[in-house]
């Protein structure tokens, strides 16, 4: 990202009304800027404005605006109704999502719709060429669900093949080596065959709508698009062809987008009409499938027919732990969903009312929770099928009493390592809640950036890479091997409070995931934040623990680097440093939040929703 730092020689106050009328302030017809009795002024005296064509325009002089209500840095309110909520990154999936309510849909057929149209609108972050997962309020048996959308490695790629086209031992993160089975589509028929009201079919018109006619593509997606493309043409990148990619979503200029172009994409509608008509069995069954096996066998690649045509998603209890009176509820499987319980697990240990709300002790406190998780996450976490995963171990209480011990209030720990079991990287986020109480907590992906790289011909979606997140270590429970599901960043959250729904809720991010999921339970219950100041708080993120890919970020030292926003007070980042903390700059890895809240107002139910200001999406509530 390009980044230009403007700052004000002379103070907008210190001049003369002449020159502010003629400096870019309503008015103005481009007259020259003048200065005392109509002198040009300095060009570097020029009070700032927003050039064109730059991404950001950055005054750190510069606050928000005042609210006379709520947290001074809350970006708004939360949306308040009764009968319906959905949150998402984009403002039309948002309004598909509410359509479908209306309508006397339930909370998982609006979240079809939902995905459907991110595929189209926020093909950056997650598509039918990725996985899904979701947790489910049910209201019938009065608990949580969880469902497992996720594709397994091709059955025709075998681990000596990966180890030979491998990069600094890893699997790289472009082209047809780490692709594998998309498990979306079967997510979204396995959710409504069991939760679904309106017509399979109906559920796809938004989508097919927006993308036959197009849409104007926000900021934040279209500078994402355009640095994908950038990156599929690098020279070397491994990507077996890219002509795909660059029709489907390179605009007239082949760069991609500009901010507010609108953007078609008739293959994906074509694709999506196959689905809306034949189910989950179009996609891995049909012709689609067959198109994809076509493609996959003319570049070279591993993924086949039969290994679509074998997929299915898995309905799975969640894990859960108790924080300070709520319950908060993950996903195990192959998803880093733990970490977020072993954070809070540790976290629930120390007074984190007492350390203050963006404090140096608060967040050196929660860092450090988050260092020790992440190293059992790299040693342990991986496919329950292919591996047994210590889960009950884990994330209990006695564990995370003995992980606690090791932190220290005033420094860091310099040498983190995983327990001893006994023995024995873009994604989108959403949430809906309808009128019978069922509330919808789902996480969608293709992994890094747009994905792979390889568009199938014709079909107008991206296909994953989230096989890169395999190990190549001999011994390690997340090794490839064929058929088998990789260690996935993907989780959505949810808690409940006495055995009823109360936060159905998720940060997008890789592994930012279960450290802002963990800052969002913190904020909301240690220091009394609603659900959108939660989100808009400022927050940090830490790089550098050991990954299960066994690829560990370069340059980055023992103890990694604490990223803070700039919100972050400057007292609070100075204490941190003193701590011994490397101390690095935002650089926008803080996740992204949707949230629906769950509250009673005597007998009657009133849903909250949430976005926030760090993606171009909405909360709408009715």
């Amino acid at each position: 990202m390009r980044r230009r730092t403007f700052i004000a020689s002379l103070p907008a106050a210190a001049l003369p009304v002449s020159a502010l009328a003629q400096t870019g302030t309503p008015g103005a017809q481009g007259a020259p800027a003048a200065g005392q009795n109509g002198a040009p002024l300095p060009k570097k005296q020029l009070p700032p404005r927003w050039q064109a064509g730059e991404d950001r325009f950055v005054r750190p002089d510069v606050g928000p605006g005042d609210r006379p209500v709520g947290a001074s840095f809350a970006s708004r309110t939360a949306a308040y109704g009764l009968t319906g909520a959905a949150g998402t990154s984009h403002p039309l999936a948002t309004q598909a999502g509410i359509d479908i309510l209306k309508r006397g849909g339930s909370a998982v057929d609006a979240a079809i719709a939902i995905n459907a149209c991110l595929g189209f609108l926020e093909p950056t972050s997650c598509g039918i060429g990725g996985d899904g997962y979701a947790m489910i309020w049910d209201p019938k048996a009065k608990a949580v669900v969880g469902l497992a959308g996720s594709g397994r490695s091709p059955m025709a790629l075998d681990l000596a093949t990966v180890r030979a086209r491998a990069k600094n031992g890893a699997l790289p993160a472009l082209g047809a080596l780490p692709v594998s089975v998309p498990g979306a589509v079967d997510a979204w028929w396995t959710m409504h065959q069991r939760y679904g009201k309106l017509k399979w079919a109906d559920l796809f018109a938004p989508a097919i709508a927006h993308a036959e006619n197009g849409a104007p593509v926000p900021d934040i997606i279209a500078y994402y698009i355009r640095r994908s493309l950038v990156a599929f043409r690098r020279p070397g990148n491994g990507i077996e062809e890219v002509a795909n990619a660059l029709k489907t979503w390179g605009m007239a200029d082949g760069k991609g987008p500009q901010a507010g172009q609108v953007f078609r994409n008739p293959d994906l509608a074509r694709t999506y009409r196959a689905i809306a008509a034949g189910g989950r069995d179009a996609f891995y069954e049909g012709e689609i499938a067959r198109t994809i096996d076509r493609y996959f066998k003319r570049i070279g690649g591993w993924l086949r027919y039969e290994d679509l045509a074998r997929h299915r998603s898995e309905w799975v209890k969640p894990s859960a732990t108790g924080y300070r009176g709520a319950t908060v509820h993950a996903l195990g499987e192959n998803t880093q969903g733990l970490a977020t319980l072993q954070m809070l697990n540790i976290l629930e240990r120390f007074d984190m009312g007492a350390a203050g709300f963006q404090s140096p002790l608060s967040i050196h406190l929660q860092a450090e929770a988050k260092r020790l998780a992440y190293e059992d996450r790299a040693r342990y976490y991986a496919d329950p099928k292919f591996a047994r995963v210590p889960v009950e171990w884990l994330i209990s209480k006695d564990y995370a009493a003995q992980r606690a011990k090791l932190i220290r209030p005033d420094r860091l720990m310099t040498d983190v390592r995983p327990g001893q079991a006994p023995s024995r990287g873009d994604t989108t986020y959403f949430t809906c809640a309808d009128s019978d109480g069922m509330m919808v907590s789902f996480i969608q992906s293709n992994f890094r950036g747009m994905g792979s790289g390889l568009v199938a011909d014709g079909l107008g979606f991206m296909f994953q890479d989230r096989g890169q997140l395999f190990s190549l270590k001999d011994g390690h429970p997340n090794i490839y091997a064929p058929g088998k599901r990789p260690f996935q960043t993907i989780i959505p959250g949810f808690a409940t409070k006495d055995g009823a729904p109360w936060m159905s809720f998720g940060v997008m991010g890789g592994d930012m995931q279960p450290q802002g999921q963990t800052q969002i339970v913190v904020n909301r219950v240690d220091y009394g934040l609603d659900i959108q100041s939660a989100g808009d708080s400022p927050r940090w993120h830490h790089e550098g623990s050991s990954q299960s890919m066994g690829e560990d970020p370069a340059g980055l030292g023992p103890t990694g680097l604490l990223r803070l926003e700039t919100g972050v007070p400057a007292a609070t980042k100075a204490a941190l440093a003193g701590m011994g903390w490397t101390i690095g700059e935002p650089e926008g890895g803080f996740g992204r939040y949707q949230c629906v809240e769950r509250r009673m107002d005597g007998a009657t139910r009133v849903y909250a929703a949430a976005s926030e200001m760090r993606a171009d999406g909405v909360a709408l509530a009715y």
